[in-house]
């Protein structure tokens, strides 16, 4: 760190110099009561999640900040958890909060902060395969959709103009919904060495992404995916009359949504092509060494190698001020679009999902694009500067990407400053938000939303474990 970093930072000046233009706050002393339901209230009890927040607890200083923690980190076991059994296996129902629904996306970073203890907690690690198992469930109903229902209940979305099943919440096809189902189940390996996950109903689910991805690449045709909603908001459908945009065959995936469920304008959503390499990578390595299927590892870790080629082929554009960087979406005919969503995978979070090192220099220039003012959806306010989305229109900020910054970041002091923005910005409440007004944080969207209030846990517990010297500094 420069002396001028070092002398702000330890006299707790203004972090203008350093290019964020935002003060430190310190909330006003007052009791911070639990904000969690009652114990018997409660959907899951993890006894080893509850240790864990004693722990973590007694390592935070701050009371505002240790309070914030033991609301959020257990939220989703807490609030959104339905766990029983499903022909024979466990089978956990994860909804996103305010929304009664499971998105595979969400209920893949709603749990993954808990992998880490299912080794020690035996309840919490049937807990989890439960939710390999309904993920694995709800792709051979539809690898298509985003989001499904507990049962065939349909939704407020089944006048959409695709084909709908009543057991679908919703049907926006997103790159990102398939690979966070492998990122849990692998992880799920990773952490438990339980291979009980991998039956042939999952091998079938693996087989289903596979050729939707394929069909996704759009080589001889569109594929059969089609999506129209009759609606007033622009990016609630995609263009081409359900087709998206136009797309040149180059071997990347179509994407018609961003994880934010929010229409694509070029169809090859950058972030969710890395993420989907990533993700047939790691299909290949449980093929191969738990399946012992070297035809179907050969043929997911050849398929990585050909998106990857084509993301470094047709997905690094150089600009005009920061040097090469990663587009957020590109068509294969030359065009681009350069801006970060927070929603996740994002530009910003390549490295947290394993897609590129974090020192990879196009990934650094392209982090100095996204947390700065050329990113169309960054915005700064009196109380916090950060990424927001179209989905929440401009200026608002995403707890979530303050937190992905955080996660992704060596820099002490820019970390230590992420926290301190969380910590200012709840509102009162004792929980992260979808997002929020960065001049006024009591403007926010959704009070419940478990995805944030887990990633907000994640983030404390590896700050305790690798820096826990920060949280003195919050």
């Amino acid at each position: 760190m420069s002396d001028r970093r070092t002398f702000l930072w330890q006299t707790g000046l203004s972090l203008a110099a350093l290019g964020v233009g935002i003060p430190p706050l310190r909330a006003q002393a007052r009791d911070f009561v639990s904000q969690r339901p009652a114990q018997r209230a409660r959907n899951f009890t993890s006894e080893a999640v509850e240790a864990t927040i004693g722990r973590i607890k007694q390592a935070i200083p701050d009371p505002e900040l240790a309070w914030l923690f033991e609301n959020c980190y257990p939220n989703t076991l807490d609030t959104t958890v339905r766990h029983g059994t499903r022909d024979g296996k466990p089978d956990t129902f994860v909804i996103t909060g305010d929304i009664p629904a499971m998105w595979l996306r969400d209920s893949t970073a709603q749990v993954w902060p808990y992998l880490p203890l299912a080794r020690q907690d035996e309840a919490l690690r049937k807990l989890l395969a439960g939710v390999v198992h309904r993920q694995t469930h709800c792709i051979h109903i539809d690898p298509y959709a985003n989001a499904f229902n507990d049962g065939p209940t349909g939704s407020d979305w089944e006048s959409d103009l695709t084909d709908m099943k009543p057991e679908l919440h919703e049907r926006k096809w997103e790159i990102d919904s398939l690979c966070y189902a492998v990122r849990l189940a692998h992880g799920y390996w990773q952490a438990t060495g339980d291979t009980s996950v991998f039956d042939d109903e999952w091998v079938g689910a693996m087989d289903l992404i596979v050729k939707t991805f394929r069909e996704q690449q759009r080589r001889e045709d569109r594929g059969p995916y089609r999506f129209r909603r009759v609606t007033s908001w622009q990016t609630d459908t995609p263009p081409g009359d359900g087709w998206g945009n136009p797309v040149k065959p180059v071997g990347l995936i179509c994407s018609v949504f961003r994880p934010s469920d929010d229409a694509t304008t070029f169809l090859y959503l950058v972030p969710s092509n890395h993420f989907a390499v990533t993700s047939l990578r790691q299909m290949a390595q449980i093929f191969r060494d738990v399946k012992d299927d070297a035809a179907r590892a050969a043929a997911c870790a050849a398929f990585a190698d050909e998106v990857s080629d084509a993301l470094q082929q047709y997905a690094i554009v150089e600009h005009l001020t920061y040097g090469r960087i990663f587009p957020y979406e590109v068509d294969g005919f030359g065009n681009r679009l350069c801006m970060d969503d927070a929603n996740i995978p994002s530009l910003l979070s390549l490295p947290y999902l394993g897609c590129v090192p974090a020192d990879d220099p196009v990934y650094r220039n392209t982090r100095r694009f996204v947390l700065g003012p050329h990113n169309p959806y960054f915005f700064r306010g009196s109380a916090a500067a950060g990424i927001g989305s179209p989905h929440t229109l401009p200026p608002k900020v995403w707890p979530m990407s303050l937190i992905m910054r955080a996660l992704t970041s060596q820099d002490e002091t820019e970390i230590v400053w992420c926290l301190q923005r969380l910590k200012a910005t709840h509102a009162g409440t004792g929980f992260m938000h979808e997002s929020f007004d960065p001049d006024d944080p009591s403007d926010f969207t959704r009070k419940w939303f478990a995805w944030a209030n887990t990633l907000f846990g994640e983030l404390i517990i590896k700050v305790a474990q690798e820096r826990p010297a920060l949280l003195a500094k919050v």
